[in-house]
């Protein structure tokens, strides 16, 4: 099984680029964020002619999660259980016997304000449910953008960043404790000594010069974590003409 997670940063914008990146690869499940749209404007014509089922969780202009598969899946939830929000940024479905997530974590700047403080509220919630999924569940999967650089090792220079909301150490223990719930980051699985940045941001050098951030994490559950085969940053969707600003991480998986 091959599953990938991307920030797509509006699909409409993106759409010719994106479908031609599912021929190319043909992962098995995709988890897209920053969708951008509301369901009734969402391309499902476009997705199921490129061979997949699209689940869609939208909102107009902002945020907005989305599950692609080639199989049927089962929606477990919109929005985290408990923690209601106007905001589109959580969706998880049941794949096989799968639990797989498509994962928006709020960006939380400025720090400190109102949406650093949301940013730690969605964080706590988060974790809560995933203590709780695995409970239930053996197999889970969350992928997405986590807005968090876990270490001084996952971009470029911290020092620029250093009063901002994706370095801030709350944040960072906050991520950090799904490893200690037993969930593995796919990326960090693999014996790599490429950096995995996912994001660059669109100033004129910094794609060119590699200036860019891990950002965006698949995280397995030990029963998936064992079957992992591979992890690896994708490029080749930020280096198209008027691409996201984020890139796809992919991960495959033995098959039981």
């Amino acid at each position: 099984m091959k599953i990938a997670t991307f920030n797509i940063n509006s699909i409409n914008a993106h759409l010719n680029t994106f479908v031609q990146w599912l021929a190319d690869t043909s992962p098995d499940v995709v988890l897209l964020q920053e969708i951008k749209t509301e369901f009734n404007n969402f391309p499902f014509f476009e997705i199921n002619a490129s061979g997949y089922q699209a689940t869609v969780f939208g909102q107009k202009a902002y945020n907005g999660v989305a599950v692609l598969s080639k199989k049927n899946v089962t929606v477990l939830h919109e929005n985290l259980p408990d923690f209601p929000s106007d905001e589109a940024r959580y969706l998880e479905v049941l794949y096989d016997d799968i639990v797989i997530s498509s994962v928006y974590m709020p960006n939380g700047n400025p720090m400190p304000g109102p949406k650093f403080d949301a940013k730690l509220e969605f964080m706590q919630a988060f974790n809560a449910h995933a203590k709780k999924l695995l409970t239930t569940y053996d197999k889970i999967i969350f992928g997405g953008d986590f807005n968090v650089i876990l270490s001084k090792d996952d971009v470029y220079d911290e020092t620029p960043f250093a009063k901002n909301a994706l370095t801030n150490e709350t944040a960072r223990k906050l991520l950090t404790a799904l490893k200690y719930m037993g969930f593995y980051d796919a990326f960090k699985c693999m014996d790599t000594k490429q950096n995995g940045y996912t994001y660059w941001d669109y100033g004129p050098s910094a794609f060119v010069n590699d200036f860019g951030m891990r950002i965006d994490y698949l995280f397995l559950s030990a029963a998936m974590a064992q079957n992992l085969v591979s992890c690896a940053v994708d490029k080749s969707l930020r280096k198209v003409d008027k691409p996201s600003d984020h890139t796809p991480l992919v991960a495959e998986f033995l098959s039981n």
